[in-house]
C-alpha cells in the first residue's frame, strides 16, 4: 500500500519558514542564470584568423562567466550550511523612511537624457547633462559651480576615452573642436 502525501497547514508553513530562511538561494539562481547568459554568449562570439592571441575576445567573458557560476555555487553552499546576509545596521540609513522617488526620477531622467542625445549632440554635451543632471538629483545647486564641473567631467572622460584608450564616442558638434 502506498499512502499520498496531503498538504497540511503545517507542511506548507514549514516550507514557507525554510523558504523565508533561504531566500538568498534566489540570488545564487539569478548569478548562476546570468554565468550561463554569459558563457552562451560568449560562446557566439565570431573570431577570426587575425584576432587571435593569447588573450583573445572570449577570454574576459569566460572569466566573468565561471566566475559567475562559481559565486553562485560558493554562496548557496554558504547559504544551505546555515550562513545569511547581515541585515541593514548604517547608522545614515532610516529602513523605516519611505523611498525619495524624487530622486530616483531625476536619475532615471539623466542617464535617459542621456543615452537619447549621446548620439544627436555628442557625449561631451549629454556627458554634461548626465553630470548636471546626477549633481541636481542629489542635492547639489550651485548655479555657477556645478555646470562648470559637468563641463569639465564630460570633457575629460571623453578625451580619456577618445583619444587615451582609444574608445571612440561620438563627439557631435564638438568634434572639431576637441
Amino acid at each position: 500500500m502506498t499512502e499520498t502525501a496531503t498538504k497540511t497547514p503545517e507542511t506548507e508553513g514549514t516550507k514557507r519558514n525554510w523558504l523565508r530562511e533561504h531566500s538568498e538561494l534566489g540570488i545564487c539562481v539569478l548569478l548562476a542564470l546570468l554565468g550561463v547568459l554569459v558563457l552562451s554568449d560568449a560562446a557566439s562570439i565570431s573570431t577570426d584568423f587575425t584576432q587571435r592571441g593569447p588573450v583573445g575576445p572570449k577570454t574576459v567573458p569566460f572569466l566573468i562567466g565561471g566566475l559567475l557560476l562559481l559565486v553562485s555555487v560558493l554562496l548557496a553552499r554558504d547559504v544551505l550550511r546555515g550562513g545569511h546576509g547581515e541585515s541593514e545596521t548604517g547608522e545614515d540609513v532610516d529602513l523605516s523612511a519611505p523611498s525619495d522617488w524624487r530622486t530616483v526620477l531625476l536619475l532615471s531622467a539623466s542617464f535617459l537624457a542621456n543615452a537619447v542625445l549621446i548620439n544627436v549632440i555628442g557625449f561631451p554635451l549629454s556627458g554634461m547633462i548626465l553630470f548636471w543632471g546626477c549633481a541636481y538629483a542629489l542635492g547639489s545647486r550651485n548655479a555657477v559651480r556645478d555646470p562648470l564641473l559637468a563641463a569639465v567631467l564630460s570633457v575629460v572622460t571623453y578625451f580619456v576615452f577618445n583619444n587615451l584608450l582609444g574608445v571612440p564616442l561620438p563627439g557631435g558638434p564638438l568634434m572639431g573642436v576637441l
